[in-house]
C-alpha cells in the first residue's frame, strides 16, 4: 500500500474544522502539533512595532495515496487556504517507507475499501 503525508499549517482555531473535513474525506487519523509559529511574506506588526505571530497548528495526515487528492481538497476548503496570504498552506509528500502500519493497513482494507481501484 502506498502512502502520502499531508502537512497542513493553519491557525489553531481552524484545526477542528480541518480535522473533521479530513476524516470525512477518508483520512483515518492525524497528528497535531500545536503552538507552532512561522513567518509569512510580510510581518504583522503590533502597535508596539513588534512582530505578531499567531499560534498555528501543524497537522500531519498519513493517508493512502489513492485518497490523498480528495483529502487535500477537503482540508484546503475547510481551512480556507486559498482565501488570503495568511490563512495557511497544505502540501503533500511521497512516503517511500513507513513502519508500524500493518494493523492500520488491515483495518483500512476491511473498513474503508476503495471501489474502482
Amino acid at each position: 500500500m502506498d502512502f502520502k503525508l499531508l502537512m497542513v499549517f493553519v491557525d489553531q482555531d481552524r484545526t477542528d474544522k480541518v480535522l473533521d473535513a479530513a476524516r470525512n474525506a477518508g483520512a483515518t487519523g492525524a497528528t497535531i502539533i500545536n503552538n507552532a509559529q512561522g513567518q509569512g511574506l510580510k510581518p504583522h506588526l503590533t502597535f508596539f512595532g513588534l512582530e505578531f505571530m499567531a499560534s498555528r497548528s501543524v497537522i500531519l495526515i498519513l493517508v493512502e495515496a489513492r485518497r490523498s487528492s480528495e483529502v487535500l481538497k477537503a482540508v484546503s476548503k475547510a481551512g480556507g487556504l486559498d482565501e488570503s496570504l495568511d490563512t495557511g498552506i497544505a502540501l503533500e509528500l511521497d512516503v517511500s517507507q513507513a513502519v508500524g502500519l500493518s494493523e492500520h493497513i488491515r483495518t483500512l482494507s476491511r473498513e474503508h475499501p476503495l471501489t474502482g481501484g
